[in-house]
């Protein structure tokens, strides 16, 4: 009998884990050829291509039948940095500990390069042969906006990508405990990421004089106003659609409270009394936030600067832009903040659902007492370069999770890591999925 199995995903895990990729620097290029290396092994060709050779991309293909049109899964390997967090473990050795394997990136986002890796290995195998052809991207610098990987592929290498109508990324199909249920959040939708700087100018002087109103006491209070005060309420329709799913699979009074929150008067109050961890999760879904992350005032100990400026990290909600945005900061603040636009990245594009309930049927046969819903996160993602093709992502990183497991903090953060057994899970999800896609008949892994 033929070997369809592939490689052992937690293997392939552990592997990604111990190549250092922090961005910055990045240096992902012995990670990436980790992986062509792994696919050519198997027989699956593969392309490198780099804007920067130290920081290069990989694209593979897996021909499938032929069909329905190509479907793209699409990872990076670059990670966060570790500095200044108290591990208690290595943070590059992948080390199994207490039915978890430990290390940066193990939830974002070797996890997912793993798992579609192995669910790439077996479609070539025939484990089954997809419907359609399978193309495999995999890219550095995530972490600090993509510009050198998916954005260069998109930009140089469209041609790669014809007849991809959709993607499977990053950030979904994993366990969230809700109520008593377990649902699997599909990431169908994501924020945009917008930059701001914000001026306050006041009268220079000499600091042994008393100075009040003066440009750094401005940004000050502006401080004071972001840190007290929400943006406008907006309920967008990929939101909207969130809520009701979400509000469905809940037993009242629960469902009927979440559904409250479209309404515009109540949602800050509802979301007030929801407290820090469901409220704290849906608060950015119904808000634009702007968070300040860098202040600059004055070079001189001796002297009053007449310019004060406040860097702002901005998230747009779906169907929004920067206009928006820099018309609620200005409201907001008052007219004494002077906001200019530094970087928007939209994503362009209508919400296409075509391809959810293929992966909402593979997640129920993983998991039959799971309820697959529509998701928007708060991040972003490479989803945003690749829908400039017209590619609708899907952030489907299939986990099954453990009730208590705290995924938003623990990705990025100190001690990251995945339960032992939840790659090999998602990785069978993620077959499922490639059998699926254009037609075929799923089975329990």
């Amino acid at each position: 009998m033929t070997d369809v199995s592939g490689p052992d995903p937690r293997a392939l895990l552990a592997a990604l884990v111990r190549f250092p990729t922090v961005n910055p620097p990045g240096s992902e290029r012995e990670c990436v050829l980790y992986c062509r290396d792994v696919l050519a092994g198997t027989g699956i060709e593969t392309r490198v291509l780099a804007l920067d050779p130290d920081r290069p991309s990989l694209v593979a293909r897996v021909a499938g039948r032929g069909d329905a049109p190509p479907l793209l899964l699409h990872g990076h390997v670059d990670v966060v940095p570790t500095e200044g967090q108290a591990w208690s473990v290595p943070p590059f050795e992948a080390l199994e500990r207490d039915g978890f394997v430990w290390g940066r990136g193990t939830l974002d986002d070797k996890a997912s390069v793993a798992m579609m890796l192995a669910a790439a290995i077996r479609a070539h195998r025939g484990d089954p042969t997809p419907a359609g052809d399978v193309i495999l991207a995999i890219v550095p610098d995530e972490e600090a906006g993509g510009r050198l990987g998916a954005g260069f592929l998109v930009d140089d290498h469209p041609d790669l990508f014809d007849g991809v109508r959709f993607a499977l990324g990053e950030a979904g199909g994993f366990t969230f405990h809700l109520g008593g249920r377990r649902l699997y959040p599909i990431q169908v939708a994501e924020k945009q990421t917008c930059r701001l700087t914000v001026t306050f100018r006041g009268t220079p002087g000499h600091a042994s004089f008393r100075h009040r109103d003066a440009a750094p006491a401005r940004l000050g209070r502006a401080l004071v106003t972001l840190d007290r005060r929400r943006l406008p309420v907006h309920v967008v329709p990929s939101v909207r659609l969130m809520i009701d799913a979400i509000a469905d699979a809940l037993p009242a009074p629960r469902g009927t409270v979440l559904r409250r929150l479209r309404t515009p008067a109540l949602t800050d109050r509802i979301l007030d009394l929801m407290g820090p961890r469901l409220g704290g999760t849906i608060d950015p879904l119904l808000h634009d936030t702007v968070s300040p992350v860098v202040v600059r005032a004055g070079d001189r100990h001796n002297v009053i600067p007449g310019i004060a400026e406040l860097v702002l990290d901005g998230r747009v909600l779906p169907g929004r832009g920067a206009d928006d945005l820099v018309r609620e900061v200005r409201a907001l603040l008052g007219p004494d903040a002077e906001v200019r636009v530094d970087d928007f990245q939209p994503y362009p594009g209508a919400l296409d659902m075509g391809l959810f309930d293929v992966l909402a049927g593979s997640l129920r046969i993983g998991d039959p007492g799971g309820v697959p819903v529509p998701y928007v996160t708060m991040a972003s993602t490479d989803a945003r370069h690749f829908a400039r093709l017209g590619i609708q992502t899907y952030g489907f990183t299939p986990m099954r999770l453990p009730a208590g497991y705290a995924f938003a903090t623990m990705a990025h953060g100190a001690d990251e890591r995945i339960p032992v057994d939840a790659v090999g899970w998602g990785t069978a999800a993620l077959s499922r999925v490639l059998a699926t896609f254009g037609g075929g008949r799923a089975r329990p892994a």
